[in-house]
C-alpha cells in the first residue's frame, strides 16, 4: 500500500486461497477458530493509526479477553490486573473480525491479488525481473523490484540463484514449528478465563477463540503447544499429538472437547537468538527486498512495520533511478 499511495503499480501473489499466512482462521460448518496469530496489540504510534484504521472499516476489533498465567497445574494469576498492591498497565488486545485475516483481506481488497499462484522461480534479464508459479507457468509481466514478504526457509530456496548474499541471511534465520489444535463443545467451557499463558507442560497458550467479537458458532478453545515441544513432536502423529495436548488441556480444568482439529506450523515464530532484527532488507542495486515479522521482532505490529519502511525505503530509491 506505501508503494501504491506513492503512485507504483504493484501486482501480489499468494500461494493460498487468501491473504493473511498466519493470521489465518480455520471455518466449517457451525464453528471457526483462529488456529495461528491468536491477537496483536499496538505500541508504535503509526500502527496504533493504523488499527484505528481497520477498526473503523469493521475489520478488527479490541478484544477485553479475562487472560490468566497458569504457572503450574491448578495455579493461576491474572496478569492483566493489579496484583497484591503493585499496577500492573492492562493490556490492550486486538483481534481481527469476524476472523484474524480480516485485516489482511481488507488490506488485499485495494490491491490487485493473484491466490492460488506459488512462485517457484525467479530471475532478472535486461527487461527486469520475471517469475514463474508452479501453478501458471511463466507471468507475462516484467518487473523493476520483487519483495519476497515469506517466512525465512520459504524465501531461501528462491533466493538461490539470484542473490547468495540474501539466501545466506534467509537460511541464517532459525524458525520454530507450533502444534496447534482447535477444540469444539456443545456446551461453554467452566474456566474462569478466556485465554492463558502456560507456564508448564507442553501448552503455552490456550484460549476460548468464540469469546473474540465477530466470532460465530459453536464453543472453540485453541490449545497451542511450545516451540520446544512442538519441534521435538514435529514427526508425531496427529493423534497423539492431540491425546497430550488435551491431557495438558485437562491438567488446566479444561473438559474433554466433543471433537479436534490439530494443524502443525513450520515456520510459527523465529527462534531468539539475540541479534537485533533489522527490520527489513532491501538491495537497490537490482531492486530485491524482503520483509516481514521474521525480520522485525516476530509481531504483526513488527510485521506492518516491516513492509512499510520497505515500502518507503523503495519509493526513495525507485523515484531517485
Amino acid at each position: 500500500m506505501t508503494l501504491r499511495d506513492a503512485g507504483r503499480r504493484v501486482r501480489l501473489f499468494d500461494r493460498y486461497c487468501g491473504p493473511g499466512g498466519r493470521m489465518s482462521a480455520r471455518q466449517e460448518n457451525d464453528w471457526q477458530c483462529d488456529h495461528g496469530a491468536q491477537y496483536f496489540t499496538a505500541r508504535d504510534d503509526a500502527f496504533q493509526a493504523e488499527v484505528a484504521r481497520w477498526q473503523h472499516a469493521g475489520a478488527a476489533a479490541a478484544w477485553p479477553a479475562r487472560v490468566a498465567v497458569l504457572n503450574e497445574p491448578n495455579q493461576q494469576s491474572q496478569p492483566d490486573e493489579p496484583n497484591a498492591g503493585r499496577q500492573t498497565r492492562r493490556i490492550e488486545r486486538f483481534v481481527g473480525t469476524p476472523s484474524m485475516s480480516a485485516p489482511a483481506r481488507w488490506l488485499a481488497d485495494a490491491l490487485p491479488l493473484t491466490t492460488h499462484c506459488t512462485i517457484g522461480k525467479m530471475w532478472r534479464d535486461a527487461h527486469g525481473w520475471r517469475l514463474s508459479s508452479t501453478e501458471h507457468g511463466a507471468i507475462e509481466e516484467t518487473f523493476d523490484a520483487v519483495v519476497l514478504a515469506l517466512p525465512a526457509p520459504q524465501a531461501a530456496p528462491l533466493l538461490h540463484a539470484p542473490s547468495p548474499e540474501l539466501e545466506a541471511i534467509a537460511r541464517g534465520t532459525v524458525m520454530r514449528a507450533c502444534w496447534a489444535l482447535m477444540l469444539r463443545f456443545d456446551e461453554r467451557v467452566p474456566l474462569p478465563f478466556d485465554a492463558a499463558f502456560v507456564n508448564d507442560g507442553p501448552l503455552r497458550w490456550i484460549a476460548r477463540d468464540s469469546s473474540k467479537p465477530g466470532r460465530t458458532g459453536r464453543e472453540t478453545w485453541l490449545l497451542h503447544a511450545s516451540a520446544e515441544w512442538s519441534d521435538a513432536h514435529w514427526d508425531t502423529p496427529a493423534a497423539r499429538v492431540a491425546a497430550d495436548l488435551l491431557d495438558a488441556f485437562a491438567q488446566c480444568g479444561g473438559p474433554p472437547p466433543a471433537a479436534w482439529t490439530a494443524h502443525r506450523w513450520a515456520h510459527a515464530n523465529v527462534a531468539p537468538d539475540g541479534d537485533p532484527a533489522p527490520g527489513y532488507v532491501w538491495r537497490e542495486a537490482d531492486g530485491l527486498g524482503m520483509c516481514g515479522d521474521w525480520l522485525n521482532g516476530g509481531r504483526v505490529e513488527g510485521a506492518w512495520l516491516s513492509g512499510r519502511a520497505l515500502g518507503r525505503a523503495m519509493v526513495r530509491a525507485l523515484q531517485s533511478a
